[in-house]
């Protein structure tokens, strides 16, 4: 069933700080489903990071259920969920989190490598993402021979270079200068069409605009979303 795909209900994120429990997520219903392209949307200290966190099975909720792909996320042990986040899901960070050592092509390959697949492979699955973000002629370049944009862009070549079901992005243009910004948030939108499921956090409304749907979020609990049919062209 469609809605089996990624379904949470009554998610609440508790942490014990000294004497007090401090609660940050209260009760997020939330359901997507597969090939949309969602943003959740809100503030520093709204909860979102928290949220991005319990999706991405970095963090698992202190209450509530998390269902991905029919499998109970709050059930999984340590190894069950390193296995689902390289498995079943992308991630695309603000800061880049590429290795300066590595050339884009060695960058791309690390996921590949903890998912078993011979260096063959991972070699060609690594240069066939690098030529979806139109890095062909970048592949043997460091991150400090790669701009802003074209290191986010082997980023983003690393996080689909597993097939994963979702791409989470955690403020993907925040280290960008505007219009490399509105050039990444084109990708992202490219790579949607295609099918896939794209989860972006992010405090801007204007790059929040560019998914299909918004929520918003604020002191931990989740708002009404908002549809965008028509994504910009910038």
């Amino acid at each position: 069933m469609q809605n089996d795909f990624f379904h949470m209900t009554g998610i609440v994120k508790q942490y014990q700080m000294g004497v007090e429990l401090q609660t940050v997520l209260r009760g997020i219903d939330l359901t997507v489903n597969e090939g949309e392209f969602l943003s959740v949307l809100g503030p520093s200290g709204s909860g979102k990071s928290t949220l991005m966190n319990i999706i991405g099975c970095l963090d698992t909720p202190t209450e509530g259920e998390y269902i991905l792909r029919g499998r109970n996320i709050g059930k999984l042990d340590a190894k069950q969920l390193a296995r689902i986040r390289n498995q079943e899901i992308g991630f695309v960070f603000q800061s880049f989190q590429l290795l300066p050592r590595l050339d884009a092509l060695r960058n791309v390959e690390l996921p590949l490598i903890y998912g078993g697949l011979g260096e063959k492979q991972r070699m060609a699955r690594a240069e066939e993402m690098l030529v979806r973000v139109g890095l062909q002629d970048k592949l043997h370049n460091r991150p400090n021979q790669l701009s802003g944009g074209q290191q986010q862009r082997v980023a983003i070549a690393r996080a689909l270079a597993t097939n994963p079901s979702i791409l989470l992005a955690d403020e993907p243009t925040g280290a960008l200068d505007q219009t490399t910004g509105r050039q990444v948030m084109k990708l992202f939108e490219e790579i949607n069409r295609e099918g896939r499921t794209i989860i972006m956090i992010t405090h801007d409304l204007s790059i929040a605009q560019h998914a299909r749907r918004i929520v918003r979020i604020l002191d931990g609990v989740l708002l009404e979303g908002e549809e965008h049919n028509d994504q910009e062209d910038a």
